[in-house]
Protein backbone atom coordinates (compact mmCIF):
# COMPACT_ATOMS: atom_id res chain seq x y z
CA UNK A 1 0.00 0.00 0.00
CA UNK A 2 1.50 3.35 -0.77
CA UNK A 3 -0.07 6.78 0.35
CA UNK A 4 1.90 9.28 -1.57
CA UNK A 5 2.14 12.90 -0.95
CA UNK A 6 4.03 16.28 -2.06
CA UNK A 7 7.28 15.62 -1.20
CA UNK A 8 7.32 12.04 0.84
CA UNK A 9 5.12 9.07 0.85
CA UNK A 10 4.56 6.29 3.62
CA UNK A 11 4.16 2.48 1.99
CA UNK A 12 3.58 -0.78 4.49
CA UNK A 13 6.46 -2.09 5.76
CA UNK A 14 7.76 -5.38 4.45
CA UNK A 15 10.52 -8.09 5.16
CA UNK A 16 13.01 -5.99 3.60
CA UNK A 17 12.72 -2.95 6.26
CA UNK A 18 13.83 -5.16 9.09
CA UNK A 19 16.93 -4.07 9.24
CA UNK A 20 15.80 -0.18 9.12
CA UNK A 21 12.85 -0.80 11.13
CA UNK A 22 15.22 -2.41 13.56
CA UNK A 23 18.07 0.41 13.73
CA UNK A 24 15.46 3.07 14.05
CA UNK A 25 13.76 1.33 16.93
CA UNK A 26 17.57 0.78 18.70
CA UNK A 27 18.38 4.46 18.33
CA UNK A 28 17.84 5.65 21.76
CA UNK A 29 17.63 9.06 21.51
CA UNK A 30 14.78 8.94 18.97
CA UNK A 31 12.90 6.43 21.06
CA UNK A 32 14.09 7.66 24.56
CA UNK A 33 9.96 7.93 24.66
CA UNK A 34 8.74 4.72 23.05
CA UNK A 35 8.74 1.26 24.47
CA UNK A 36 11.44 -0.47 24.26
CA UNK A 37 12.27 -3.39 21.59
CA UNK A 38 14.59 -5.94 22.33
CA UNK A 39 15.74 -8.88 20.02
CA UNK A 40 17.84 -8.92 16.40
CA UNK A 41 17.10 -7.86 13.08
CA UNK A 42 15.71 -11.66 12.83
CA UNK A 43 13.12 -11.54 15.33
CA UNK A 44 12.30 -8.03 13.52
CA UNK A 45 11.72 -10.18 10.38
CA UNK A 46 9.54 -12.74 12.26
CA UNK A 47 7.61 -9.42 13.76
CA UNK A 48 6.93 -8.29 10.51
CA UNK A 49 5.74 -11.31 9.46
CA UNK A 50 3.44 -11.15 11.96
CA UNK A 51 2.16 -7.95 10.94
CA UNK A 52 1.78 -8.52 7.78
CA UNK A 53 -0.92 -10.67 8.36
CA UNK A 54 -3.05 -7.73 10.53
CA UNK A 55 -2.13 -5.31 7.88
CA UNK A 56 -4.14 -7.87 6.03
CA UNK A 57 -7.06 -7.83 8.04
CA UNK A 58 -6.88 -3.98 8.31
CA UNK A 59 -6.41 -4.22 12.05
CA UNK A 60 -2.72 -2.15 11.53
CA UNK A 61 -0.67 -0.39 9.32
CA UNK A 62 2.61 0.47 9.57
CA UNK A 63 4.83 2.86 7.38
CA UNK A 64 7.96 3.61 5.66
CA UNK A 65 8.15 7.34 5.49
CA UNK A 66 10.10 7.69 2.52
CA UNK A 67 10.77 10.19 -0.04
CA UNK A 68 10.32 10.33 -3.61
CA UNK A 69 13.36 9.21 -4.61
CA UNK A 70 13.09 6.07 -1.76
CA UNK A 71 15.26 7.28 0.55
CA UNK A 72 13.92 6.07 4.05
CA UNK A 73 12.92 8.95 6.56
CA UNK A 74 11.00 7.46 9.19
CA UNK A 75 8.69 5.11 10.35
CA UNK A 76 4.49 5.51 11.67
CA UNK A 77 2.28 2.96 12.63
CA UNK A 78 -1.37 3.28 12.39
CA UNK A 79 -3.14 0.12 14.52
CA UNK A 80 -5.87 -0.24 18.12
CA UNK A 81 -9.03 0.74 15.55
CA UNK A 82 -12.09 1.19 18.14
CA UNK A 83 -15.08 1.78 16.61
CA UNK A 84 -14.95 5.24 14.68
CA UNK A 85 -11.03 6.07 16.11
CA UNK A 86 -7.59 5.23 15.24
CA UNK A 87 -4.72 5.32 17.45
CA UNK A 88 -1.14 6.26 15.92
CA UNK A 89 2.16 6.76 16.74
CA UNK A 90 5.52 4.57 16.72
CA UNK A 91 6.68 7.97 14.86
CA UNK A 92 10.09 8.13 14.62
CA UNK A 93 11.90 10.33 11.86
CA UNK A 94 15.72 10.12 11.31
CA UNK A 95 17.52 13.72 11.96
CA UNK A 96 18.77 14.46 8.71
CA UNK A 97 15.39 14.18 6.94
CA UNK A 98 13.53 17.40 5.57
CA UNK A 99 11.90 19.64 8.05
CA UNK A 100 8.78 19.12 6.45
CA UNK A 101 8.41 15.59 7.13
CA UNK A 102 6.88 14.91 10.35
CA UNK A 103 4.38 18.19 9.25
CA UNK A 104 3.78 16.19 6.04
CA UNK A 105 3.67 12.30 7.46
CA UNK A 106 0.94 13.20 10.11
CA UNK A 107 -0.97 14.93 7.32
CA UNK A 108 -0.85 11.72 4.89
CA UNK A 109 -2.01 9.38 8.64
CA UNK A 110 -4.54 11.77 9.03
CA UNK A 111 -5.93 11.43 5.22
CA UNK A 112 -5.97 8.06 5.30
CA UNK A 113 -7.48 7.56 8.31
CA UNK A 114 -10.24 10.13 8.09
CA UNK A 115 -10.47 10.04 4.46
CA UNK A 116 -9.82 6.55 3.06
CA UNK A 117 -10.48 4.14 6.41
CA UNK A 118 -13.82 6.44 7.51
CA UNK A 119 -12.72 7.31 11.48
CA UNK A 120 -13.84 10.33 12.50
CA UNK A 121 -11.39 10.91 14.79
CA UNK A 122 -7.76 10.02 16.18
CA UNK A 123 -7.26 8.87 19.82
CA UNK A 124 -3.22 8.47 20.62
CA UNK A 125 -1.06 9.47 23.84
CA UNK A 126 2.25 11.34 24.23
CA UNK A 127 4.94 10.27 27.06
CA UNK A 128 4.78 13.58 29.22
CA UNK A 129 8.66 15.16 28.76
CA UNK A 130 8.18 14.65 25.28
CA UNK A 131 7.09 18.67 25.13
CA UNK A 132 7.99 18.67 21.15
CA UNK A 133 5.25 16.33 20.17
CA UNK A 134 2.99 17.10 22.61
CA UNK A 135 3.22 21.00 21.08
CA UNK A 136 2.91 19.42 17.42
CA UNK A 137 0.07 17.68 18.48
CA UNK A 138 -1.32 20.57 20.16
CA UNK A 139 -0.58 23.05 17.25
CA UNK A 140 -2.59 20.68 15.10
CA UNK A 141 -5.18 20.90 17.57
CA UNK A 142 -5.74 17.76 18.73
CA UNK A 143 -6.85 17.87 23.06
CA UNK A 144 -5.73 16.76 26.00
CA UNK A 145 -8.42 14.35 27.12
CA UNK A 146 -7.08 12.55 30.24
CA UNK A 147 -3.52 11.75 31.66
CA UNK A 148 -1.54 9.20 33.94
CA UNK A 149 1.26 9.11 35.62
CA UNK A 150 3.52 8.95 32.35
CA UNK A 151 1.28 9.63 29.58
CA UNK A 152 -1.19 12.28 28.31
CA UNK A 153 -3.93 11.11 26.18
CA UNK A 154 -5.05 12.96 23.30
CA UNK A 155 -8.27 13.14 20.72
CA UNK A 156 -8.52 14.64 17.58
CA UNK A 157 -11.38 15.16 15.85
CA UNK A 158 -11.89 14.68 11.79
CA UNK A 159 -13.74 18.20 12.51
CA UNK A 160 -10.45 19.85 13.64
CA UNK A 161 -8.34 18.18 10.83
CA UNK A 162 -10.42 19.72 8.58
CA UNK A 163 -9.38 23.08 10.39
CA UNK A 164 -5.74 22.39 10.28
CA UNK A 165 -6.01 20.92 7.09
CA UNK A 166 -6.52 24.30 5.34
CA UNK A 167 -3.94 25.71 7.62
CA UNK A 168 -1.16 23.19 6.40
CA UNK A 169 -2.51 22.38 2.50
CA UNK A 170 0.87 23.66 0.85
CA UNK A 171 2.20 20.20 2.54
CA UNK A 172 -0.04 18.35 0.83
Amino acid sequence: MLISGKNIKLRTANINDAEFLYTMRQNQYKTKYLSKVTGTVESQKEWIRNYKQREEEKKEFYFVIESKDEEKLGLVRMYDFQGDSFCWGSWLIKEDAPKTTAIESALQIYEFGFYKLGFQKSHFDVRKGNDKVIAFHQRFGAKIVDEDELDYFFNFEKSEYEITKEKYKRYL
